[in-house]
């Protein structure tokens, strides 16, 4: 189905309620037919059961799929992440909300206002969208949903944790904020625009009320990684491309072996997990000030990069294999690389942060770091062991939030929904 009918299909039973897409239809059909003529696919990117060819920036991204968009997808510009708490006990009402939230999440993915919209409705009664999206692009958004271990305490689904969703350890130099930490379920939002992404967040935030709340979120901004190959790798705050060997969308083979649960990595009670993956996340404070006051020699020694190219030490191109004896033995690269953590490798979705200045008149900013692996045991948490215990960069940095989830298989079609493998009675 072609874009122009998919506007149709959706103006035909809600005349009331445009698209962003039909807005920007009226008036902007020369350059829609320019940018898909000059804007051919360079590099693909997986966001669901196939690779599909890199959207443009405005351009939706297929919400339906054997893995959850949002991952693997060729990442956005920006980030709205926030962490839920489950305010009911009742089980029906909880399932319902995931209905509710999957329904809503796949229209404004499509570019499509929440219900029947933002204006057009009862007088008396609040609107169902929020309205600050309408007539901006989908922007490329994906929502990504995971389940924290609180989660299965409640509803009587303790049996049906999986094993491999642990608890994350107290890992040295940690100075976790409890209240920026954990939480019952996550919603990942990622788009090229970041009024788009807030919108996304804000209207299942208001969908939810009364059974859920948002205990956290994060606000980020230039990604510092890649799931695309050909692109160079962002850099973070502190001037540095870091992650340049991240597991990219194409990938399906490192996919496999890393990021996505096969069904022999689950047991009878954990096996709705098949086809997902799990998410650490981790707000990272840097020490902007000290950072920007080291030699640039100590930088460079820290990442075990330099910092024009991004070549790893004695290489010269950033995509070079690092030699890593030829870095200090507490370099960053070093420390992180698979080949000093057992093969351990993670898919990273990290962006920038800054949320002003603390009371000391320092920059409140860093990376909120998000990775994901088939199994945190053997992803995360040993590499994050090796780095905590003698990294060069922990001089710089310190983590203070932390979380946990697990990200279900993704939503197959329009009759599908957000966990249901995991609450369904019948799955």
């Amino acid at each position: 189905m072609t874009d122009t009918a998919a506007d149709v299909s959706v103006g035909s039973d809600n005349a009331r309620t445009p698209s962003r897409r039909s807005l920007l239809a009226v008036g902007g059909a020369g350059l829609a037919l320019g940018a898909a003529a000059a804007g051919g696919a360079v590099a693909v990117t997986r966001t669901g059961d196939d690779p599909q060819p890199v959207a443009d920036s405005g351009d939706a991204v297929s919400f339906h799929g054997a893995h959850q968009a949002g991952i693997a997808t060729a990442v956005q510009d920006r980030l709205h992440f926030a962490s839920f708490d489950v305010k009911t006990d009742d089980r029906d009402e909880f399932v319902q909300l995931l209905k509710d939230w999957t329904k809503a999440a796949s229209r404004m993915t499509e570019g499509h206002a929440v219900g029947e919209g933002a204006y057009g409705g009862l007088p008396e009664a609040p609107p169902d969208d929020t309205g600050e999206a309408l007539g901006l692009k989908p922007s490329r958004l994906t929502l990504t949903i995971g389940f924290g271990p609180s989660l299965f305490e409640k509803f009587g689904l303790a049996d049906r944790r999986p094993e491999a969703l642990v608890d994350l350890p107290k890992f040295p130099g940690d100075n976790l904020d409890k209240a920026r930490s954990d939480g019952d379920l996550c919603i990942q939002a990622c788009a090229d625009d970041p009024q788009v992404a807030v919108h996304a967040i804000r209207n299942l935030a208001r969908i939810g009320f009364g059974k859920v709340a948002v205990r956290w979120s994060q606000l980020g901004f230039g990604k510092t990684s890649s799931t695309t190959p050909d692109a160079q790798t962002p850099r973070n705050l502190m001037g540095f491309k870091d992650g340049t060997r991240n597991i990219a969308g194409t990938e399906k083979a490192r996919l496999d072996e890393h990021v996505w649960v096969d069904a022999k990595d689950t047991d009878a009670n954990s096996s709705w997990m098949t086809g997902g993956s799990y998410l650490v996340a981790r707000r990272i404070r840097m020490n902007i000030e000290t950072w920007d006051r080291t030699s640039l020699q100590e930088q460079e020694d820290v990442f075990g990069r330099d910092k024009g190219e991004g070549a790893p030490v004695g290489k010269a191109k950033e995509r070079d294999e690092p030699f890593l004896k030829a870095m200090k033995p507490d370099a960053h690269v070093r420390l992180a690389h698979p080949d000093s953590n057992a093969g351990a490798t993670i898919l990273r979705r990290g962006y920038s942060f800054t949320d002003g200045t603390d009371g000391l008149g320092r920059l409140e900013a860093g990376l909120f770091f998000l990775a994901y692996q088939k199994d945190v045991r053997k992803g995360f948490i040993r590499v994050q062991r090796n780095l905590s215990r003698s990294d060069a960069l922990n001089e710089y940095i310190q983590h203070v939030s932390s979380a946990v989830f697990a990200v279900p298989p993704g939503v197959r079609d329009s009759g599908d929904w957000w966990g249901r493998a995991l609450f369904s009675k019948e799955a």
